[in-house]
């Protein structure tokens, strides 16, 4: 075992949720479980746990704050490289930059320096858990699979279905796909940290044989995760409209087909109402909200207050190349902004608190992997950052007036970025490891 010294940021295990607890002073103790894996064996105030832990050593990070790693609910793997590219839209956007270029994703020697880059960022901005997504080519997936595993990330992906209304290159044959998609989940679901996702696209990317087969590859598999998109831009929710015209909504149509249940994660979720909502809690669905991609593809605003309401699960995500930054940070902050600007009148003002917990311990929820990661309770894997509130001139000048940590976490979300993350530890079986 081994112990960190250092202010400490977690969560009380509660139903609520975003209940934070702070140690200005604190300890945080980590040691191999009964199958060998890296986790929290106690935290909580140094004065306290001290004495029992007197003989283990100790690395001392003073002014440091060891907080949960964050997790990524949606991130597009091979979309990193037109991250930034101007568009009118959603639709233009994947014509224009996203296909064209996921075409190049057939080659595994590209899609490996593509993952090694792209898992370097995750762990350079804090995020040691992902869902994410790779492209209709299986070589894609073994190769962003292959990168988390050097590294021991806890990832998902999947294979992206998409047998209809895409361009050559990126469009697969429905029997095919399914077969590969049962081959990659044999090969890869459950070896070290890593879980398979079925991933239809969206609806009108996959016929209505792809998504049968996507059902029943779901049900055959129930602990894998689902990833697709829902609702997200009103040109797309019209053209679901008309391809499955006897659909309630867009969301149905994947009920329809099996693949509502928990550890199912869609995408968005900005235009559906209070009966897609009550279906989405009724099926333990969750929903990843990218507020930087939704208010860089002018796609709409998520409404926290009636999610809230109708008490579905929901997480942060970067949504990388529509999403604008792979900063938790930065996505957190817009967050912010969408429950202000875009709901009622009035705006919902989002806690600091409650902005953290939706990006680690909520997320962890929303995904099914509460008591694993997203948080530094006894038994959570041991995947943690290392904060340094003087990263830049400006951000220390600020945390050092905060009165309360309500003020220390949004000086933190307002003026942080990945200068803020000074280390990243990611738990294996063999022990912790820094990444940074």
């Amino acid at each position: 075992m081994k112990a960190y010294r250092a202010s400490i940021l977690y969560f009380a295990s509660s139903a609520k949720g975003a209940q934070a607890i702070f140690e200005s002073d604190g300890l945080l103790v980590v040691g191999p479980d009964a199958r060998s894996r890296e986790v929290v064996q106690a935290v909580g105030a140094h004065a306290a746990l001290a004495p029992r832990f007197a003989g283990l050593p100790t690395e001392h990070w003073p002014g440091r704050i060891i907080a949960p790693g964050f997790l990524d609910m949606h991130v597009h793997y091979p979309q990193t490289d037109v991250i930034g590219s101007p568009a009118e839209g959603l639709l233009p956007w994947l014509e224009n930059y996203t296909f064209p270029h996921e075409k190049r994703f057939s080659s595994l020697e590209y899609g490996a320096q593509a993952a090694s880059f792209f898992i370097a960022e995750l762990l350079r901005n804090g995020v040691t858990t992902a869902l994410s997504f790779a492209t209709s080519h299986p070589a894609s997936v073994n190769a962003l699979f292959a990168e988390a595993q050097k590294h021991g990330l806890r990832l998902m992906t999947g294979k992206c279905l998409m047998d209809q209304h895409s361009p050559d290159g990126v469009r697969d044959a429905t029997e095919q796909s399914l077969l590969d998609t049962e081959a990659l989940i044999q090969r890869w679901h459950g070896v070290d940290r890593l879980g398979y996702a079925i991933t239809p696209r969206f609806v009108p990317s996959c016929s209505a044989a792809q998504l049968r087969g996507a059902g029943e590859l779901a049900a055959r598999y129930p602990d894998v995760w689902i990833q697709s998109h829902v609702a997200e831009n009103r040109e797309e929710i019209a053209w679901v409209s008309q391809l499955y015209p006897d659909a309630r909504s867009y969301l149905s149509v994947y009920e329809q087909f099996g693949l509502l249940r928990p550890r199912s994660v869609y995408a968005h979720c900005l235009h559906i109402d209070d009966e897609d909502r009550a279906l989405m809690r009724a099926r333990g669905a969750a929903a990843a909200v990218s507020p930087t991609s939704n208010l860089f593809l002018g796609s709409g605003f998520f409404d926290y207050a009636s999610a809230d309401r109708a008490g579905f699960l929901h997480g942060l995500a970067s949504d990388v190349g529509g999403g604008t930054s792979f900063s938790p940070f930065h996505t957190m902050l817009a967050a912010y902004y969408v429950g202000r600007e875009g709901q009622t009148k009035t705006g919902v003002s989002l806690s600091p608190q409650n902005l953290w917990w939706r990006h680690t311990a909520g997320a962890a929820r929303a995904l099914g992997l509460e008591g694993v990661v997203g948080n530094l309770q006894p038994g959570c894997e041991a995947d943690f950052v290392v904060l340094n509130p003087q990263a830049t001139p400006l951000l220390a000048r600020r945390a050092a007036q905060a009165a309360s940590l309500d003020e220390l976490l949004f000086a933190m979300i307002v003026l942080g970025d990945d200068r803020l993350i000074e280390k990243t530890v990611i738990s294996q079986a063999a022990g912790v490891r820094l990444l940074k």
